[in-house]
């Protein structure tokens, strides 16, 4: 059953209401590309300094390049609903875990929740979905009946599933893993070539470089960091194309590019780093979560801008129907409430004090709530779960000057670690007054 409240209406009208800035002369078409346990790190433009990646690195000279980019959730699930309805995941009935791990059976996305593919779709944009889904396998959870009508996917990880789907139609079992970064790509270039006389939003959830690792044959061996370079290099290039065919398509102008990773570097993937943070996949310290992310949009958001900005995937929904003129108000009924921000003025280079994201909450991908960030402070409720054996109660660091978070301040400023404690509970409490259950099958 979808939530009506009055806060979800008021705080949709507050985002949505306001001035377009940047307005193209079209509606702009949307492509977001999420990579699969991409680290921070995993990119030339990020620090790496083995991998190449020549294409995501011109992203970041033509677009914006964020530094304080936090994914919806630190594993995959709770990631991809965050991103898809602008909520917590605990907002959505998610606790811990995954589809085919730790989650129980059965569970998924719940229908109700309306998701920015409904959102799109149903503004007038044609919606298509490429890649790894993970909400749910059953068809009540499946793409198409979330928002995207032309799909092809997988509905787990690559290491859970040998099957490639469309639609509701099984198209390959097993599929080849290597082929799997060119195949979704081929789909979209043949989305953008079919719908470039109207306004898209194009989803590319990669599986790269979700372990298993395997190298395309036509890129094995040619990185200078093993296969993981390899496939990395590949994603790049994947990308490439897809830019490419929109020069092609003269609508290199008119889209919004958004490139991000799901969530941290997968623990057993070694060659995978989230430097300079601490913490992997589902770890609530920074490297659980902080991931790459890149927009670009020619001659509307500034170019070789970096930003430091707190901003999370969470945001991504308001802030891209704001840019392509859509009222969420006019959805209010059918979200729970959201927890996302429209960012649009801050990645334009407006007024930086006036950032509406001030915190954010941190969820560990198999116990659930664990840490608020406010402003440069973040908080773990208890020290032990950022790892600080030595000590109890809470751990407070200041990730301005402490990203590795090794030094608990929470002795020294009482009252931060008490306004802190208090505003989580503010929020925990909200939560839980205004959720979902999760998806269920009988």
């Amino acid at each position: 059953m979808r939530i009506r409240t009055a806060l979800a209406y008021l705080l949709l009208l507050q985002l949505c209401c306001l001035p377009l800035a940047g307005k193209a002369k079209h509606r702009p078409n949307v492509i977001l590309i999420m990579a699969d346990d991409l680290g921070y790190h995993d990119l030339s433009s990020y620090g790496h300094p083995r991998i190449k990646t020549p294409v995501l690195d011109q992203v970041a000279r033509e677009g914006i390049k964020l530094t304080s980019f936090y994914a919806g959730a630190t594993v995959c699930t709770p990631s991809r609903m965050a991103l898809l309805t602008g909520a917590y995941p605990t907002r959505l009935g998610w606790s811990k875990g995954v589809i085919g791990h730790i989650m129980k059976k059965g569970e998924g996305l719940n229908p109700a929740a309306l998701t920015i593919g409904e959102v799109f779709r149903d503004s007038g944009y044609r919606t298509g979905m490429f890649g790894k889904w993970h909400l749910g396998d059953q068809p009540p959870f499946r793409p198409d009946r979330q928002g995207f009508s032309s799909t092809f996917y997988i509905n787990k990880s690559n290491n859970q599933t040998k099957e490639l789907w469309r639609g509701d139609l099984l198209v390959a079992k097993p599929f080849e893993n290597k082929r799997l970064t060119e195949s979704f790509t081929n789909e979209a270039l043949k989305f953008i070539d079919e719908n470039r006389s109207n306004p898209f939003f194009l989803y590319i959830p990669y599986t790269a470089p979700h372990f298993p690792l395997e190298a395309h044959p036509d890129w094995k061996g040619r990185s200078n960091f093993g296969v993981y370079g390899d496939v990395v290099e590949e994603l790049d290039h994947r990308v490439g194309q897809i830019l490419a065919r929109l020069k092609l398509r003269h609508l290199e102008q008119n889209t919004i590019v958004i490139f991000m990773s799901d969530n941290g570097p997968e623990p057993l993937t070694k060659e995978s780093k989230a430097l300079p943070f601490r913490g992997k996949k589902w770890s609530a310290l920074e490297g659980g979560t902080r991931v790459p992310c890149l927009l670009r949009f020619p001659g509307v958001l500034p170019a070789g801008k970096e930003s430091d900005a707190l901003i999370s995937a969470i945001d991504l929904l308001p802030t891209l129907a704001h840019a392509c003129s859509i009222d969420l108000g006019e959805f209010a009924a059918g979200f729970p409430v959201i927890d996302g921000l429209n960012v649009w003025n801050t990645l334009l280079g407006d007024n930086p004090k006036a950032h509406p994201r001030k915190n954010l909450l941190y969820w560990h991908g198999a116990n659930g709530f664990q840490a608020i960030r406010h402003g440069t402070w973040k908080l773990f409720m208890n020290s032990r779960d950022a790892g600080l054996k030595s000590s109890r109660g809470p751990a407070l660091f200041n990730l301005e000057n402490d990203q590795q978070e090794m030094r608990d301040l929470s002795a020294d400023h009482p009252a931060i670690v008490s306004k802190l404690q208090k505003l989580a509970k503010k929020q925990l409490s909200e939560i839980a007054e205004n959720k979902i259950a999760p998806g269920r099958t009988k």
